[in-house]
Parts: C-alpha cells; structure tokens; sequence
C-alpha cells in the first residue's frame, strides 16, 4: 500500500531540495531517517520531517509495519516564488526570487528491501589480492626460491695493496 506525505511551500528552492532526495529513493525508510540524520544541509531536515509524517501516516492510518517501508518516490517540485527588490545604483533596483518547493515522500511496503553494499577499503582490496596471488601460486606448485647463504655472502675485493 502507497503512503504519501507533502510538505508544501518549504522555504528552500527545489534545486537544493532535490540533491537530498535523490539520495534516499529506493532505499528502506529506517536506513533513509539515518542517513538524513548526519547529512549536514537544511534540506535534509525538511525531508526528514516529511518522510517521518509518511511513516506515522502509514503507521497510524493503515496499520503498516515501519521496518517493512521503502521510500518509493521523493519528489520536490517548484513551489511559489517571493518577489522582492534591492535598490542598486542610479536609481534602479535589482530583483530577488525567494523560491519555496513541494517536498512529495511516497513510502510502500510493496517493494523488497533491497540494502545498498558497503564499499570496501582499497586495504581490504590489497590483502585479498595477495592471498589470490597466494593461491595461484600454490595451485601452480611453484617453489619459492630464497636466497642461499653463497649468495648472501660478500665478495672480497682485492686491496691496493695486495695487488702491488
């Protein structure tokens, strides 16, 4: 079941609004409250009042589990623009568009939970690296060549003296 939640006439401009929401589309409503929690812009608050008033919705009004919600759709739209004006020089004035949007959260329980994976450290990536050379080479029954103790051992060069 489709759940939604509008905050209208929010007081930032769609633009910025919309780099946020891309961010938590597909993603389990528990998973997208968190990660709106550490994103450090004004629109992540907004969102995230608006995607917990579609939970308390989903929750309240139609008996639906919160673990079980993905964000279907975050939308925001244009929203009405205050026009304002500063004087500049010569007696002419300069317009400002205080721009406000329509924040738009579906959430629904249709969808599977899909988690996103983790990204690896390139540390990670060098330790299993070495174990497959490892491998490889073990498959391959090469041995090992070290060094002896012949050829560990310094050359002796004949002195100036010892030459005369």
């Amino acid at each position: 079941m489709k759940v939604k939640s509008i905050h209208r006439n929010a007081r930032i401009s769609a633009f910025k609004a919309r780099e946020v929401t891309r961010e938590i589309q597909g993603l389990p409503s528990t998973d997208a409250m968190e990660l709106l929690r550490f994103v450090p812009k004004k629109a992540a608050g907004l969102v995230r009042k608006t995607l917990a008033s579609a939970i308390a919705n989903a929750e309240n009004n139609n008996n639906l589990d919160a673990a079980l919600l993905v964000v279907k759709e975050a939308v925001v739209g244009e929203g009405t623009t205050l026009k304002r004006f500063v004087p500049k020089a010569r007696g002419s004035a300069g317009p400002i568009r205080k721009r406000s949007s329509h924040i738009r959260i579906i959430v629904t329980d249709e969808i599977e939970i899909k988690r996103r994976e983790k990204k690896t450290d390139t540390k990670t990536k060098r330790e299993t690296a070495k174990k497959a050379a490892a491998k490889k080479a073990a498959k391959a029954d090469k041995p090992v060549e070290t060094p002896t103790a012949e050829a560990e051992a310094p050359v002796e060069t004949p002195t100036p003296e010892e030459t005369k």
